[in-house]
């Protein structure tokens, strides 16, 4: 009996054992199915909150415009608002109120409103311009100018705007010719379509422009004197967040799903970039003139500027006086930083 009566209770004991353990499971499952459930819907929930990227109508956002047009923002349950901008100044001031989540800009744009307006952006991936070839910045003169060089053009005024990546690269491009600073002279013409009309009349000796203009002068008999798609690359545009969009629930979960539509886009459009001519055309108000021949940009897939390309901007800033602040560049964050 004593026998029968140990085993009767070892094998109690076991029962409990097995039964606490199952127990234990059963909690841990729970918890473990309501933690991947919770995170799984709070994801969600934050990816689809609206975001609004701000841009202005150029060629350079064509991945956003192809994912809008596709659905690829719906199928990553992605909320985005593309708002065009019709100038610089516009899309500054969207960011600076917070009116712009993301914004396609250029480095020389996003260094002034973190130096001058103390709104803090980080770089998120180049647009255009990881080699010299993406993307066209230039100087041209009218037919019958009698100019062939930028050499040519030292002491004459040329039509820009400054504080501008295209004045940036109208000096850079004229010091590789030769010509020395004091002889680089700006003629002040802030509107686009108004710089390119007074340099195709002869008002002014000569203009820098941006790719669909110089394409159209081209088509016009214009002259291109110099662009920026040979030697070192000297212009990039760029995507860049505003900081406190990233610091909200979702942000940065946001800018990765916005990182994989970019990347799908891109490879869209580069496998068959004619398929996209007609939505290029019609979002970039490209001239009817070249709406058949103008090239479409092979575009790079997410990848952050090296400070190769954003120093040399950083420091024509501040020798040009258009940086309240001096500032740094950090290209393993994509951060400007207060030097």
């Amino acid at each position: 009996m004593r026998i029968q009566s140990k085993e009767v209770m070892m094998h109690a004991r076991v029962f409990k054992t097995i039964a606490i353990a199952v127990a234990l499971l059963a909690a841990l499952c729970l918890v473990a199915c309501g933690q991947s459930s919770g995170s799984g819907s709070k994801s969600k929930a934050d990816v689809s909150k609206k975001t609004v990227i701000g841009t202005l109508a150029t060629e350079d956002i064509l991945p956003m415009w192809a994912a809008e047009e596709e659905g690829l923002f719906k199928d990553a349950g992605l909320n985005v608002e593309i708002h065009i901008f019709q100038s610089a100044t516009e899309l500054i001031a969207g960011v600076v109120s917070g009116e712009v989540d993301l914004a396609m800009t250029d480095p020389m744009v996003s260094a002034a409103i973190v130096a001058n307006s103390g709104v803090d952006l980080r770089v998120e991936w180049i647009t255009l311009g990881t080699t010299a070839q993406q993307g066209r910045f230039g100087i041209m003169t009218s037919p019958d100018s009698g100019i062939t060089s930028l050499a040519d053009l030292s002491g004459k005024g040329i039509g820009v705007g400054s504080n501008t990546i295209l004045e940036y690269v109208m000096d850079v491009l004229m010091e590789r010719a030769g010509v020395a600073k004091e002889n680089i002279v700006v003629a002040e013409i802030q509107k686009l379509p108004v710089r390119y009309q007074e340099m195709q009349s002869g008002s002014v000796d000569a203009a820098a422009l941006p790719a669909s203009l110089l394409a159209l002068g081209e088509s016009q008999g214009c002259v291109l004197l110099a662009d920026d798609t040979q030697g070192d690359n000297i212009s990039q545009s760029i995507m860049v967040a505003r900081t406190a969009y990233l610091e909200e629930d979702g942000g940065e979960a946001v800018v990765e799903a916005l990182k994989g539509v970019w990347n799908d886009a891109v490879k869209r459009i580069n496998a068959n970039p004619e398929k996209y001519r007609a939505l290029l055309v019609s979002k970039a108000n490209l001239s009817d003139a070249i709406a058949n021949s103008y090239p479409i940009s092979e575009y790079p897939t997410c990848q952050l500027p090296t400070n190769t390309m954003i120093d040399p901007v950083l420091s024509w800033m501040q020798e040009k006086g258009y940086l309240e602040k001096d500032l740094a560049y950090d290209q393993s964050t994509g951060a400007f930083k207060l030097a």
